[in-house]
C-alpha cells in the first residue's frame, strides 16, 4: 500500500498535524507517514522515552522548526492545554487533528473499577479535553482542517471480555458522531471530523509487545494509516478498516447483525447467546454468498 497520489486537501506538504498516542503503533506510523508527505508534526504522549526518540527521527527527516514533542497526559485539560498554546504558538494552525492516545485495560461489569475510570479518562474524556481545547481555535482557521479520532470495533460490535474497553469506546463513536453533525452546522465550517476504526493491527495495544513477528491476519500499523489516509481523501466519516482476516463484508454483516439485536428485539449480544449461534451462523453464510 502506498500514499494516494491526491490526498485531502489539508493533507500535504507545510501543513500541519497534531497526533496523541504518538510514542507506539498507530500513532507513530501516523506520524512517520506524515512527515514523508511534509507535514510539520506535533507529537504527544505519556511514555516520554519512546516520544523523544520517535522527535530525534522526525527531526532527522523534517528539521527541527518543523517538530514538536511535547510529552502529555492527555487525561489532564492543563497538559493539554500546553499542548494547543505550543502548536498555535510554533504555527498558527492544526490541519490534521488526530485523537489517537488510548489505553486497554480491562474492566468487567462488576469488576476492576479503578480500570474504568483509568479507561474512561484517557479513551473517552482524553478525547473530550482535546476536543475541547482545540476545536475553538480551529474553527476560526482560514484552511480547511480534519479530525481523526480513533475508536475501535469493539465500541460497535461490543464483543464480550471487556464491558469497559467496549463502552469507552462506544462513547467516543457517539461523541465522534455529535461532533461531526455540530461542525456540519456550522455556518462556513471549514472542519470536518471522522471515526477511525482500525480493524486487527499489529502494534503493543493488540499484543504485539509479547510477538516477535506480525500474525498473517493482522495489518501492520503503517498499512491501516494508509487506508486510513485514503478514506479521509474521499470523505469518509466511518473508516471501518479491515485487515487479512476480516474483509470489509464479514464487518459490515456483523454490524447489522448488531443494529437488528435492537431493531428485532432479541437478546443482548446474541451473536454470543448459545440459542442464536446457529441462526448467526447462517445469515453470514448467507450474506456472504449473496456478495460472491
Amino acid at each position: 500500500m502506498t500514499v494516494a497520489d491526491e490526498l485531502h486537501p489539508v493533507i500535504h506538504e507545510g501543513r500541519v498535524a497534531v497526533i496523541t498516542g504518538a510514542a507506539s503503533g498507530i500513532g507513530k506510523a501516523a506520524a512517520l507517514t506524515f512527515a514523508k508527505l511534509g507535514l510539520k508534526i506535533a507529537i504527544a504522549d505519556l511514555e516520554e522515552a519512546k516520544l523523544a526518540e520517535l522527535g530525534k527521527q522526525l527531526v532527522g527527516q523534517l528539521g527541527e522548526a518543523n517538530v514538536l514533542v511535547v510529552p502529555t497526559d492527555v487525561s489532564k485539560i492543563d497538559q493539554v492545554v500546553r499542548l494547543k498554546d505550543r502548536v498555535y504558538e510554533a504555527w498558527g494552525e492544526v490541519s490534521v487533528l488526530m485523537n489517537n492516545a488510548g489505553i486497554g485495560a480491562k474492566g468487567t461489569s462488576w469488576g476492576g473499577l479503578d480500570n474504568w475510570h483509568k479507561i474512561f479518562e484517557v479513551n473517552l474524556f482524553g478525547i473530550v479535553n482535546v476536543q475541547q481545547t482545540f476545536v475553538p481555535s480551529m474553527l476560526h482557521q482560514e484552511n480547511q482542517a480534519v479530525i481523526i479520532n480513533t475508536g475501535s470495533k469493539q465500541g460497535i460490535t461490543n464483543p464480550p471480555g471487556n464491558a469497559a474497553y467496549n463502552a469507552s469506546k462506544a462513547a467516543v463513536k457517539s461523541l465522534t458522531e455529535g461532533l461531526a453533525h455540530e461542525l456540519r452546522e456550522q455556518p462556513d465550517q471549514n472542519v470536518t471530523a471522522h471515526l477511525f476504526i482500525p480493524g486487527w493491527t499489529f502494534t503493543g495495544l493488540t499484543g504485539a509487545d509479547g510477538l516477535k513477528a506480525k500474525p498473517p491476519g493482522a495489518w501492520s500499523a503503517e498499512e491501516t494509516v494508509l487506508y486510513m489516509l485514503d478514506r479521509v481523501r474521499l470523505g469518509d466519516f466511518y473508516i471501518l478498516v479491515p485487515d487479512n482476516e476480516t474483509k470489509k463484508e464479514v464487518d459490515q454483516l456483523r454490524v447489522m447483525w448488531g443494529a437488528a439485536d435492537v431493531a428485532e428485539g432479541r437478546p443482548a449480544l446474541s451473536r454470543w447467546h448459545p440459542n442464536y449461534k446457529a441462526l448467526f451462523e447462517e445469515y453470514m453464510r448467507e450474506g456472504l454468498s449473496q456478495l460472491e
